[in-house]
């Protein structure tokens, strides 16, 4: 078995061996080793990012699909902006989506599907890395056609407590390649493009990882973006 530690310039997360943290105290802890979220960690680790097929079920993916649409339909969405949330400026020439953040203690059956799902990540994480991950914000997004969103980070000059981004696709179906709205994730070893496909779930480091949308050619791109936070 293994545990982790915050460590190094490059990586949020380190791996050390158990020998840090004795057996009987994750039995103290009533530890469950959960294979899906150690999969995710190591990837983190090794490569800064995770890309996860099965995050959510596919009557998760749907309830929360028919939920943004619901939402979107109701011309409850923004335009989005560039900056942090009490710094915002809206610049199309960077970024076109539009968004809908979604408040924990107001949700729905969907939202709090996903909110269950997501507190246990962050429970596990805190328990197993030592993560001080305290706080999150989520926002449902759809990327009309046309819409992109230029590379980037998802940390601030003056707020630096982003630690790992999470985005969840919601498209209805497979997506082809034609369709565009890849998320390209620039990593040490090159790029990767990442197909938004419904119920893929992508999470990386969010200091370090710079990131874009490409363009969406045809159809709308619906996804759930969120980051989590220290204080």
């Amino acid at each position: 078995m293994f545990t982790y530690l915050k460590c190094g310039e490059d990586s949020y997360l380190c791996r050390t061996l158990i020998e840090f943290m004795p057996n009987e105290l994750f039995e103290q802890l009533d530890f469950v080793e959960n294979p899906l979220f150690e999969s995710i960690i190591e990837d983190l680790i090794n490569q800064q990012y995770s890309v996860v097929d099965h995050f959510f079920s596919d009557k998760e993916v749907s309830l929360l699909r028919h939920s943004l649409l619901a939402k979107y339909d109701s011309d409850r969405f923004k335009k989005s902006a560039i900056g942090s949330r009490t710094q915002e400026e809206i610049d199309k020439t960077i970024r076109g989506d539009f968004i809908f953040w979604i408040d924990e203690n107001r949700q729905g059956e969907a939202e709090q599907a996903f909110f269950t799902k997501i507190n246990e990540f962050v429970q596990y994480l805190n328990t197993t890395c030592f993560t001080g991950i305290l706080e999150k914000e989520f926002h449902y997004a759809v990327y009309p056609v046309g819409t992109f969103y230029k590379r980037h980070l998802d940390t601030f000059q003056n707020d630096d407590r982003r630690k790992l981004s999470l985005v969840c696709y919601l498209n209805e179906e497979n997506w082809p390649k034609e369709n565009g709205g890849e998320l390209t994730i620039y990593t040490n070893v090159g790029e990767i493009d990442i197909l938004p496909l419904p119920g893929r779930v992508v999470i990386f480091e969010s200091q370090f990882l710079e990131h874009e949308v490409k363009r969406v050619q045809a159809s709308k791109r619906l996804s759930i973006t969120g980051w989590l936070k220290t204080r």
